[in-house]
């Protein structure tokens, strides 16, 4: 389900270049594409929490590794780009000069866990309640960290705390909070209903497989519509790769501890890209939000074979 998802996603925007008759509804099928996603990612967590007791949603100890861990190394690669902005030393130099990777590395470590990793986690044999948990955790800390190191990155930006804390929760607010409070809602409310939608394990992973269409279809185009040399993708392609080996290996290696491998190893490397994009290009230089669309390929490359591997044990 997930190889046809990828290749059909760059399959269809490859298709798309070569129709020229076509571009001139580009617009509206882009339109379509980014209020799609919003939509099945509220969807797919709805259903997340509807599956999950309230009582369930409590902090464990791999959270605050996970959390130390994402939070300090993107505060070291921002503090490395920030020093180097003000000081004259040939490493300042070097680390000004390569950037973008710093910043693609960057994104790829601050970006939040992604809202379909509990479908993914559930499928694994995981626990999905732990996920969810640190899902909500990550992205309200996403909600401050990133704000706080905008302005000191890009100061010409004139970019402020408020503006970017406001911004980003406008974002998180709809497609995290929202979908927590409205099952709530429908599981004391709505209760045969609630019990229906429970009971349909298999409907957010085929949703996230469309997401996950949509997400490559719009990586692609990020990418072939880039205007950086084919050098400086690649090693935006090398640094996101090098980022989601670390984050799904570190992860692991944390729940190993406290026996929830599969839990931490998720939650910690497959990412919000549609979310990251979103940040590269608002925030950061537009070039780095294609450091996003390589990890999406990279981490569904991953979970496809982790799923693959699930199987066929079974």
């Amino acid at each position: 389900m997930l190889v046809i998802g990828m290749i059909s996603g760059a399959g269809a925007y490859l298709i798309y270049m070569q129709i020229p008759a076509i571009h001139s509804a580009g617009p509206v099928l882009e339109t379509i594409c980014r209020r799609t996603q919003p939509i099945l990612l509220f969807l797919m967590l709805f259903i997340s929490f509807s599956r999950i007791e309230p009582r369930q949603l409590r902090p464990h100890r791999w959270h605050l590794s996970d959390l130390l861990i994402q939070l300090s190394a993107y505060i070291l690669l921002s503090g490395a780009v920030i020093w180097a902005m003000h000081s004259t030393c040939p490493a300042a130099a070097w680390i000004l000069r390569h950037r973008v990777l710093f910043e693609s590395a960057m994104l790829c470590m601050i970006c939040p866990t992604a809202t379909a990793c509990a479908v993914v986690t559930g499928k694994l044999g995981g626990d999905m309640s732990q996920v969810v948990m640190y899902t909500i955790i990550i992205n309200l800390a996403v909600s401050v960290v990133v704000p706080l190191t905008v302005p000191l990155l890009y100061p010409q930006a004139d970019i402020t705390f408020i503006a970017a804390f406001s911004r980003i929760l406008t974002k998180v607010f709809p497609l995290l909070i929202l979908p927590c409070l409205t099952a709530w809602a429908v599981r004391y409310l709505m209760p045969r209903f609630h019990e229906w939608i429970a009971s349909r394990i298999n409907l957010s992973f085929y949703m996230w497989s469309v997401a996950l269409t949509l997400a490559i279809l719009m990586s692609t185009r990020a990418i072939i519509h880039s205007s950086c040399s084919i050098w400086t993708l690649a090693g935006v392609a090398l640094v996101s790769m090098v980022c989601c080996i670390f984050q799904f290996w570190i992860g692991r290696r944390i729940g190993s501890k406290t026996g929830n491998r599969i839990e931490a190893s998720q939650a910690f490397g497959q990412k919000n890209t549609v979310f990251g994009i979103w940040m590269g290009y608002t925030f950061w230089n537009p070039l780095v939000s294609v450091a996003g669309g390589f990890y999406t390929i990279w981490h569904n490359i991953h979970n496809t074979r982790q799923l693959y591997k699930k199987s066929k044990r079974q």
